[in-house]
């Protein structure tokens, strides 16, 4: 087993969420071991019930420090990475648990870095996170809550009739160029670094999302706790991921739709505050014109749209997968 060389002696939990993404998990888990050495101590991999082999290839992987867990169905990212947290905290008792996708991994020399500060101050850190290519991920642009932020209110209730809603409260290349570290309100489950006294605080991301919105609400409710969340762009990741545009207005398939409209209403409705009740009919009438790009399938998605903007408000995340596959067919 390869000792650490890090400066600190913080215990640091890698988790890797995969579902039927065998050759981006190979890449990501050689990544993670080589990063042994900088003060990575355990590697856990929650297979999501892959179909693709995943389960026989990771049963011929030996090295010690991986734990991997199968789950008997598929919980979707967000039920991946409650268990995976869980099973952290139960196994190894981390200072650090580092959460990521499968096709997501720290660039080497990632880790020394985050080692090489005391980062206590915080509850969690955010990474950098880049395409291969360089470019920025834009998925995983750390943000700020608007409804926050004095000034930041109007500009982003238009932009979200604009299309252009990102741009006023995600963090941008100037934050990603800068040396110095900053606040932010939220950070994705791609290179997000969680203290034990983040999940002693405010628990565990709740795995009844499935899909969608679960570190956006994990994170404002780290902030709602007085936590802060700091964004070090000399942390860098890596995510293997095909930029999704605005053109791309069709859910594929259907029933994902569901769970982004319903978990977004959450979001909104904790960020938001008194000031939900306004973007409600400003988001629903958004969404609503997107019915345009499903052709052949638009009442079966504004049907969609409409249980998922009942339960977000409702904030019932009792419905089955299987419920929202049915629903999607009829």
């Amino acid at each position: 087993m390869q000792q650490s060389t890090a400066s600190s002696t913080d215990h640091l939990v890698a988790l890797v969420v995969t579902y039927n993404r065998l050759e981006q998990l190979q890449v990501t888990l050689a990544r993670l071991l080589a990063a042994r050495s900088e003060g990575l101590d355990r590697i856990i991999v929650i297979d999501n019930a892959s179909t693709d082999g995943t389960r026989d290839w990771l049963a011929t992987q030996t090295d010690p420090a991986l734990f991997v867990h199968r789950c008997a169905v598929n919980g979707g990212g967000a039920g991946g990475f409650e268990a995976g947290m869980r099973l952290a905290v139960e196994r190894f008792d981390p200072d650090w648990i580092l959460v990521m996708d499968d096709d997501a991994r720290p660039e080497p020399g990632a880790l020394t870095g985050f080692h090489a500060k005391e980062r206590n101050s915080a509850m969690a850190w955010s990474a950098a996170v880049y395409h291969p290519d360089g470019r920025i991920c834009d998925m995983n642009r750390p943000t700020l809550n608007p409804f926050w932020h004095r000034g930041m209110v109007l500009r982003t209730l238009l932009g979200m009739l604009q299309g252009k809603s990102r741009d006023g409260f995600h963090l941008g290349a100037a934050d990603y160029a800068a040396t110095e570290t900053r606040a932010v309100d939220s950070g994705s489950f791609v290179g997000l670094f969680i203290s034990r006294r983040a999940i002693q605080t405010v628990g565990y991301p709740d795995g009844a999302l499935f899909i969608y919105g679960d570190d956006a609400l994990y994170s404002l409710a780290m902030r709602q706790a007085g936590g802060e969340i700091l964004f070090d762009p000399a942390i860098r990741f890596e995510h293997d991921f095909t930029t999704i545009t605005d053109a791309d207005q069709r859910f594929v398939p259907l029933w994902k739709s569901y769970y982004y409209y319903r978990n977004l209403m959450m979001v909104y409705r904790l960020a938001a505050g008194p000031w939900f009740w306004l973007v409600l009919p400003l988001m629903t009438l958004k969404w609503t014109l997107r019915a345009r790009a499903h052709r052949g399938e638009r009442m079966r998605y504004l049907t969609l749209m409409i249980r998922a903007l009942r339960d977000g408000v409702m904030q019932r995340t009792g419905t089955t997968h299987t419920q929202v596959l049915e629903w999607s067919r009829k």
